[in-house]
């Protein structure tokens, strides 16, 4: 009970921090902006995919089947898939710099909280707040799929939502990670964006592989598994996946402040 009072503790104390910075509003409306654009250019736009249907129809040209719906939720998720790459980074960069510029990392590995709890309750508050940024969208989602003839099943895009939320604890627990080695909040998001950026294109190095070498890297790609869930496919492997990396991070995290409390004593 006293370590779940602590990470709700941090937890709290990370919400509100992100709610009472004027950089998490820019990025939410910089984030609400684009996306807005995309889901309005993928539905309506000159080469959206209502316009291409339209302009068959129009002109007597055979439309093979296509589910609209469907293919919506698949261009856009890769989108977002592609967006959170830049968000991500920023909203990790300072989970653990901020602290160490203002003096009070040291105060965070030498208090009786463990580590653990303060990287658990870290992650749980910046996730939390990504969630935020998400509902909006999700609201122009269900407005976009209530029109849908025949009725999209919910099972889709809730298994869409599943995996980019999940892809991105991911990325933020490993950002987290990044945060804690450093001071420079541009050289924490740099670097998570290097990290994430290797780990979302391995399939495509992996597919001039052949044997073990290949395999590995399809399995640690963050893009493989993202686009099982905007299939519909819920994988067991997918899910292992990204909580291993959040695990990952949240251990490799614990363990570089665990070195910090070291170097104190």
């Amino acid at each position: 009970m006293i370590v779940l009072a602590n990470i709700l503790a941090i937890f709290r104390k990370e919400l509100q921090g992100y709610f009472a910075s004027p950089l998490a509003y820019v990025l939410c409306a910089v984030f609400w902006l684009i996306s807005g654009v995309f889901l309005t250019s993928i539905l309506m736009g000159p080469n959206g995919i209502v316009q291409q249907v339209a302009f068959s129809e129009q002109r007597g040209i055979p439309v093979p089947a296509l589910d609209v719906a469907a293919e919506f939720l698949r261009w856009f998720f890769g989108v977002m898939g592609t967006l959170v790459l830049f968000i991500l980074p920023i909203l990790s960069m300072g989970l653990y710099t901020e602290e160490r510029k203002r003096g009070t990392l040291e105060l965070l590995a030498t208090s009786p909280i463990s580590n653990w709890a303060v990287a658990v309750g870290k992650l749980l508050g910046v996730l939390t707040f990504f969630v935020t940024m998400l509902m909006p969208l999700m609201l122009w989602q269900a407005i976009a799929f209530s029109t849908a003839n025949p009725p999209m099943s919910p099972t889709v895009p809730l298994l869409a939502h599943v995996g980019l939320i999940l892809m991105a604890a991911a990325i933020l627990s490993l950002g987290m990670f990044i945060s804690s080695l450093t001071d420079s909040t541009i050289l924490a998001a740099f670097l998570t964006f290097a990290l994430i950026l290797f780990l979302w294109v391995t399939d495509l190095i992996a597919g001039s592989l052949t044997g073990w070498a290949g395999a590995i890297l399809t399995y640690l790609s963050l893009l493989e598994h993202y686009d099982n869930f905007l299939e519909g496919i819920l994988d067991p492997a997918s899910v292992v996946v990204f909580v291993s990396y959040i695990f990952l991070g949240i251990f490799l995290t614990a363990q570089s402040i665990e070195a910090l409390r070291f170097q104190r004593s």
